[in-house]
C-alpha cells in the first residue's frame, strides 16, 4: 500500500523528578540537602532510510511518545538520561505542524536527522537550590514535560526525472523499458495508481531515477481523477519528460494533451511549469505514429526538446537517456552554484537572537478563567510540586518577579476569580495566589 500523507501525534519524553532529600549518616543526623537531578526524556528524532518509500509504518502507528528520565535520588545520585527515539521516514519526507501547517523538517538525504519533539530536562533536586540564606530546601522540581504535537507527514518521492503523461500514454511500458522497475501494465486507463521508481544505469558512475506519476488528466489541479494526491509529487524533480501517445490510441491529440498538461501544471504550480522540460512521442512503433511525428515536433514551442520513441520496441530509447543523463549533470553543477550562493547570503544577513529578548506572556480571559500563557511560565508550572509548601512559595516569588499580578490586574481580575496557567489552577486572593 502507497501512502504519501499521514497525521501523527508526537511527544517527547518528560524529564525525570529530582528529589528532595537530606544526608542521613552515622554521627551526621543532621546533614545537608543531597537530593540528585532526575535524568533528561527522550527526544523524538526522525531520520532518513533510503530503503524506504512510503509511509505505510505511520497508519499503523500515530501516536510516538519517547520514554520519560529516570527520577533523582538521594546521595546526590542523578537520574539516567533516557535515550532518544529514532523513527526512520522515507527520503522526500516533509513534516508540518497541524496546528499551523508551519514545515518543520524537510528530510532528503539518507542518514539526515531531524528533532521534532524534545525530551523534557530532568527536574532539580533540593541539592541545586540551597545558598547561603537557604541552607536546607525542603523542596525539588519535577522533570519538564516534553514537547508534545501533532504533526503532518507528506511524501514527495525524490527523483531525477518525473514522467508527465495522460492515462495510457506508455509511461509504465516507458520506466519498464529503461529500468528493472515492474509496474502494473495494461490497456485501460489509470492501471499506474501509485508513482513508480526506476534507477536507470547508462554507464559507471552515471545513474538517474525516474518517477513514473500516476495520470494526470484535466482538474488534476483541483482534485479531478487521481489529481493532487500524485501531483506533488512531481515537485520534487530535477525535470519533466512529457510522454505523449503520437498514435492517438485513445483517440486524443497529442498537441492538444500536451497543452492539457503543461495547463494543469501551471495551474497546480508556477514553479512547477518553469521545470526543465523534454517531449517524447511515444509508440512511434505504429503507422498513425510515424505519421504524426513531424506534425507534432513543428508545433511545439520553439527551444524545447523533442525525441520519437518506441517504450515497446526500444527505438530511440538511447539517445534520450544519454541526453538525459547530460542535461541532469548540468542541472546538478547549476544547482550546487546555486546553493553555495545562497549559503554564503544567509550567512551575511543571519541574526542572532538575544539572549536577554522578553518572552512574550499573554492574558486571555475566556468567559470561565483567565488563561495565562508563555512557554517559561507553563513549563514552570508544571515542573512546581506542590506537595512542598517551599516548592509553591518559590512559585509564587517568581509570579511576583515577572509582574503577574499587575498584569491579571490590569485585565479586570478580581477577588476569587480563576487562574490557569498550564495543567493548574489557581484562585486570584489580593495577597496572591
Amino acid at each position: 500500500m502507497f501512502i504519501d500523507r499521514t497525521k501523527v501525534y508526537v511527544k517527547g519524553g518528560d524529564g525525570g523528578s529530582g528529589a528532595a532529600s537530606f544526608l542521613r549518616q552515622k554521627y551526621m543526623p543532621y546533614g545537608g540537602p543531597d537530593g540528585g537531578d532526575g535524568g533528561s526524556g527522550g527526544s523524538v528524532i526522525f531520520e532518513v532510510d533510503s530503503g524506504l518509500r512510503t509511509l505505510l509504518d505511520f497508519k499503523y502507528q500515530q501516536h510516538i511518545k519517547g520514554s520519560r528520565g529516570q527520577h533523582g535520588q538521594g546521595k546526590k545520585r542523578h537520574g539516567k538520561n533516557s535515550p532518544d527515539l529514532v523513527v526512520k521516514v522515507p527520503p522526500g519526507t516533509m513534516v508540518y505542524r497541524d496546528e499551523t501547517s508551519e514545515l518543520i523538517a524537510d528530510l532528503i538525504e539518507p542518514g539526515q536527522r531531524a528533532v521534532i519533539a524534545r525530551g523534557g530536562r530532568g527536574g532539580r533536586g533540593n541539592t541545586r537550590f540551597a545558598n547561603a540564606t537557604r541552607k536546607a530546601p525542603k523542596f525539588a522540581e519535577k522533570g519538564e514535560p516534553g514537547e508534545e504535537l501533532t504533526i503532518i507527514l507528506e511524501l514527495k518521492l525524490l527523483a531525477d526525472v518525473g514522467l508527465v503523461g495522460f492515462p495510457n500514454a506508455g509511461k509504465s511500458t516507458f520506466l519498464s523499458r529503461i529500468s528493472a522497475a515492474k509496474p502494473k501494465i495494461a490497456s485501460y486507463p489509470f492501471t499506474t495508481l501509485t508513482p513508480n521508481l526506476g534507477e536507470v544505469h547508462i554507464s559507471s558512475g552515471r545513474n538517474f531515477v525516474v518517477a513514473d506519476i500516476p495520470g494526470i488528466i484535466e482538474g488534476a489541479h483541483q482534485g479531478t481523477g487521481l489529481g493532487l494526491k500524485f501531483l506533488r509529487h512531481v515537485e520534487r524533480t530535477r525535470l519533466l519528460l512529457f510522454i505523449l501517445d503520437t498514435a492517438g490510441t485513445e483517440n486524443r491529440e497529442p498537441l492538444e494533451d500536451f497543452n492539457a498538461l503543461q495547463r494543469e501544471l501551471r495551474l497546480y504550480s508556477e514553479k512547477l511549469s518553469e521545470k526543465p522540460q523534454v517531449v517524447v512521442a511515444n509508440k512511434i512503433d505504429l503507422p498513425q505514429g510515424q505519421e504524426n511525428i513531424e506534425k507534432i515536433r513543428k508545433n511545439l514551442p520553439q527551444g524545447l526538446r523533442f525525441f520519437a520513441v518506441s517504450a515497446v520496441t526500444g527505438e530511440g530509447i538511447q539517445e534520450l537517456l544519454f541526453f538525459l543523463a547530460d542535461e541532469l549533470d548540468r542541472l546538478e553543477k547549476e544547482e550546487r552554484e546555486t546553493v553555495s550562493e545562497e549559503k554564503l547570503q544567509d550567512k551575511e544577513r543571519k541574526i542572532y537572537r538575544r539572549r536577554d529578548e522578553p518572552e512574550e506572556l499573554s492574558v486571555i480571559f475566556d468567559g470561565e478563567a483567565y488563561r495565562v500563557k508563555g512557554e517559561r511560565i507553563e513549563k514552570l508550572v508544571h515542573m512546581t510540586d506542590f506537595n512542598y509548601e517551599e516548592g509553591v512559595e518559590r512559585l509564587q516569588y517568581i509570579f511576583s518577579k515577572i509582574g503577574l499580578e499587575e498584569r491579571l490586574k490590569k485585565e479586570g481580575i478580581k477577588e476569587g476569580d480563576l487562574v490557569r496557567i498550564g495543567p493548574m489552577e489557581f484562585n486570584f486572593t489580593e495577597e496572591g495566589f
